[in-house]
């Protein structure tokens, strides 16, 4: 149905427009309603429109490679959402639904331009609204940045990695050093104590028996957790590519829908100062 122009007043993009723009803004757009759990577009469908949140909630998803569902973003009332895939004319690269009944002006790149065309400073606005994005993705960057390896490796460890992690953290630890040194000094103590009666007189060949064993056992346990330490390493460096591979690619789809806006923009106010000489 078609949108009422007090609605439109309340959207921060559309606030700059006079009371003529606004009604011809409204006879173009749609008001769209949602159910609550109703999918507003999915990944893959057509772009060719783009939302303006009224009321309500909805959540903006996409799914990595992992084929986990990511939160993009959430936008709140007055915000676009869907807009980079209706500026550039692609199937949308992620999903919307709505989180509980809301209200959305559905908008297509033909309004879009209109609303150029009428009052180019509103293309500031819409550079925002990209802004917006370009760091809901960043954010996500981040976050996937911080995806830890260390509980990546966790969920697949073996009962007897995780005894392996947990004996090289103490033998590398002041804690064992201290408490295995005051040991050897009063095993020594009470053997010499002892003399003649003495279980390991010196040179204390026992206890030479049980160090070796320690060692040959304490090594391997070591190397154990400290592959699993470079299995950690590699895959962090893995995670780090991968997040600063789709970053990049984000990104530079961003600066090229900027460019394309930046270009219309200047398209609209070659044509007013060309109407305005006239």
């Amino acid at each position: 149905m078609s949108c009422d122009p007090n609605i439109l007043r309340s959207v921060p993009l559309f606030a700059l427009l006079d009371d003529d723009e606004i009604a011809v803004l409204a006879a173009q757009v749609e008001l769209k309603n949602f159910t609550a759990r109703e999918r507003i577009y999915k990944h893959g469908d057509p772009g060719g429109q783009a939302y303006v949140l009224i009321s309500g909630q909805v959540r903006v998803t996409t799914v990595d490679e992992d084929q986990q569902e990511v939160i993009v973003s959430e936008p709140t009332r007055g915000e676009f959402f869907g807009f980079a895939s209706m500026l550039e004319q692609i199937p949308h690269q992620t999903s919307a639904i709505a989180l509980e009944e809301l209200s959305c002006i559905e908008v297509s790149r033909d309004d879009i331009t209109v609303l150029l065309q009428r009052k180019p400073n509103a293309g500031m606005d819409l550079l925002t609204a990209l802004g917006r994005q370009l760091h809901a993705t960043q954010e996500l960057a981040r976050m996937r940045a911080t995806r830890s390896a260390n509980e990546l490796i966790e969920t697949e460890a073996t009962f007897g990695e995780r005894i392996a992690d947990h004996v090289a953290r103490f033998g590398g630890s002041w804690t064992f050093i201290i408490a295995f040194g005051v040991l050897m000094v009063i095993y020594t103590s009470i053997n010499i104590g002892l003399g003649a009666k003495a279980w390991d007189p010196y040179p204390y060949i026992l206890l030479n028996l049980f160090l070796s064993m320690l060692a040959a056992l304490q090594a391997p346990v070591i190397m154990m957790s400290q592959n699993r330490q470079d299995t950690k390493d590699r895959l962090r460096g893995e995670l780090d590519f991968d997040v600063n591979r789709r970053a990049a690619s984000d990104i530079q789809g961003l600066a090229r829908k900027l460019n394309l806006l930046d270009e219309k923009i200047d398209d609209v106010n070659k044509l007013l100062l060309g109407g305005s000489t006239r």
